[in-house]
């Protein structure tokens, strides 16, 4: 299992929201690219990037620091937040980044995301936020579209990478949702990453012995709950 350590940028930092709550923030780092920098020196070769104003505006707002930290790390970056047009994700892939994860507009604009793959194949993925059993969108302040429905769209038009999270355990150190991740890889044939409450090493054991593609590490590693270099190599180890 791929383990991506995640830098949420805010204001050109590094930041973690508790449930995707904007209003209760916490700055970690005013130097996001020193923060990957520590990651790769740790053993990591993936990172997952989220545009938080980018979310909300939905527009690319960091595309300049992320470019950065790709150019500085040379690490596999995936990002989101605010990509809502195909000149969006050209940007990003002139930029460097591996991956461009599709959130708002992949659920809510019909045609998007084929038209996305049609042109960017595999650089494409779609984020799926859960929240109360509907799909999220626009920073997680709006619900859109069932779960199964979504993500049943999003695999007729295309896409095969999905980053899913919880949004009630994202930040909230309460486990991941190993409920949701089992009925989801068993039900679609997506390289699926798992995304919120990720907090224990024993938490990355049980999602690599699931077969998912991935897992997304954010608030364990920045509060010292994990040990990200022992964390990737759990997660090697299962792998293998």
């Amino acid at each position: 299992m791929i383990l991506f350590p995640a830098i949420d940028l805010y204001e050109g930092m590094a930041v973690r929201l508790l449930r995707g709550d904007y209003r209760n923030m916490t700055v970690y780092d005013r130097d996001p690219a020193a923060v990957a920098r520590r990651f790769q020196d740790m053993g990591a070769s993936c990172l997952h990037v989220v545009d938080l104003e980018g979310a909300k505006t939905g527009r690319p707002e960091q595309l300049p620091l992320v470019a950065r930290i790709v150019r500085e790390t040379g690490l596999f970056v995936e990002v989101g937040g605010g990509v809502r047009t195909l000149e969006d994700i050209a940007c990003y892939r002139e930029a460097g980044v591996g991956r461009v994860i599709l959130g708002t507009a992949a659920v809510s604009e019909p045609g998007f995301a084929e038209a996305a793959v049609r042109r960017f194949g595999p650089l494409v993925a779609a984020g799926v936020d859960i929240k109360n059993g509907r799909a999220a969108v626009r920073g997680w302040q709006d619900t859109a579209g069932g779960r199964d429905e979504c993500l049943t769209e999003l695999w007729n038009a295309g896409i095969r990478t999905v980053i899913c999270t919880d949004i009630a355990r994202d930040g909230a150190m309460e486990g991941a949702n190993h409920t949701l991740y089992e009925e989801l890889r068993e039900k679609y044939a997506f390289r699926l990453i798992a995304s919120g409450g990720v907090s224990s090493l024993s938490e990355v054991h049980a999602l690599a012995r699931m077969g998912l593609y991935g897992a997304i590490i954010g608030k364990a590693y920045y509060s010292g709950a994990i040990d990200l270099k022992e964390a990737l190599q759990v997660a090697k180890e299962e792998t293998l």
